[in-house]
């Protein structure tokens, strides 16, 4: 059998850049005693960033790419040159891309725009050369700081499919072959269940040159939201759309109870769905040969709360009213599509590094053994910068190593 080419979940090994150490070199020429310190600061490592790309529209290209590494960045040498700043190393992702921690589950971000950039790891930051500690009463200081370590991560990386409408229903409700009569897109269609195995998307022509995207969704079935058939791999993809459009068969026993079954299954997934606009399609209604009276008699029972209509993607009955129920509602004031994720309540730490000398001017302080990280630097918990305001902090001039 051969393997899907739809990739929508992936898990990568992320590791940014440590910064390159500061150098400790003494000035040495033939005709200049005592030159004094010249040591050049050390190089930012690498960030590693998340762009959003919209030529990509699987995440098939990072499966067996899961190693993701920044280059570290240079030592400083002599003269007071500065080392070679880490390459950054960008990974593409197609927009609707949902990055979690892999280890606590944690949100971290959301890239869901073209170019978008999200810095996911940052460099270490180079350390500083003996020459930025020469002083008046310590004209050769035989010290440098190391360079800031890299950052390591292991994330989950989840594409939730973009689109204005997303089709909601059971295997053989005729989903696909209205993605077929509505757009180019050519998914494949069958008289048996369960026929779409993976998301697709499709766009569809409007009036005037307008056009919105719709997304068929593998069918759902009771007891989808526990695990059962395709239906909790791909719900997923259907927190991104602005409207959902139930579709359910004109030819079913009970149509209502279709439709609350759907509904039940969606929110036991995730009640906030039940936020999003919804629009019922009874289709498949050439089955029933058109019959006005019939229709009526269908409509009884349905819910008030929603827009019904009545359609048949094979001869193109109310296909077109369709569109422009779609449409509408997507422009209504009252359905505007809000932000796709909110980062007001979401603040993403890491843990800085901070290096402070003694106050007095000998070596004592800064530590002869240069490589002697961990008693050098402070560290701040999480929980100590939620409580920092702006009067905690005091702003220090340095000099740019960047």
């Amino acid at each position: 059998m051969a393997e899907s080419n739809f990739i929508d979940y992936v898990k990568i090994y992320c590791r940014s850049g440590r910064g390159g150490r500061g150098s400790t070199h003494m000035h040495r020429a033939k005709y200049i005693p005592k030159g004094g310190p010249d040591g050049g600061n050390g190089g930012r490592g690498g960030h590693v960033i998340l762009r959003g790309n919209r030529n990509y529209w699987t995440l098939l290209h990072l499966r067996y790419d899961r190693h993701i590494q920044a280059e570290h960045g240079g030592n400083g040498s002599k003269n007071k040159s500065t080392g070679r700043q880490g390459a950054d190393r960008y990974i593409e992702v197609p927009c609707g891309t949902v990055v979690y921690n892999a280890e606590t589950g944690e949100y971290i971000c959301d890239v869901t725009e073209h170019e978008q950039e999200v810095v996911l790891l940052k460099g270490g930051r180079g350390g500083l050369g003996n020459f930025n500690f020469s002083t008046p009463t310590n004209q050769a200081p035989r010290y440098a700081q190391p360079g800031e370590p890299m950052q390591e991560l292991t994330v989950i990386l989840e594409l939730k499919l973009l689109a204005d409408v997303g089709l909601v229903g059971f295997p053989n409700a005729g989903k696909s072959t209205l993605v077929n009569a509505l757009s180019s897109a050519k998914p494949k269609i069958g008289d048996y269940p369960f026929t779409t195995l993976e998301p697709s998307l499709g766009i569809v022509s409007y009036r005037d040159n307008r056009s919105f995207v719709i997304a068929d969704i593998p069918g759902i079935i009771e007891g989808a939201s526990e695990g059962r058939g395709l239906g909790l791999r791909f719900l997923r993809h259907i927190e991104r759309n602005s409207i959902l459009l139930f579709m359910v068969s004109a030819d079913t026993s009970d149509i209502r109870k279709e439709y609350d079954t759907l509904l039940n299954e969606l929110t036991q997934y995730n009640p906030e769905l039940l936020d999003k606009r919804r629009i019922l399609a009874v289709t498949k209604c050439d089955l029933i040969g058109h019959d006005p009276e019939l229709i009526d008699m269908l409509r009884e029972g349905l819910p008030d709360d929603i827009p019904t209509i009545f359609i048949s993607a094979v001869s193109g009955y109310n296909i077109q009213e369709l569109k422009d129920l779609l449409w509408t509602e997507m422009n209504n004031e009252s359905n505007k599509i809000a932000a796709i994720t909110s980062t007001d309540n979401i603040l993403r730490q890491t843990k800085r590094l901070s290096y402070t000398p003694d106050d007095d001017d000998d070596d004592e302080g800064w530590g002869d053994d240069i490589t002697d990280e961990e008693d050098d630097f402070e560290y701040l918990d999480e929980d100590d910068i939620e409580d920092l305001d702006e009067d905690d902090f005091e702003y220090v001039d340095t000099p740019d190593t960047q």
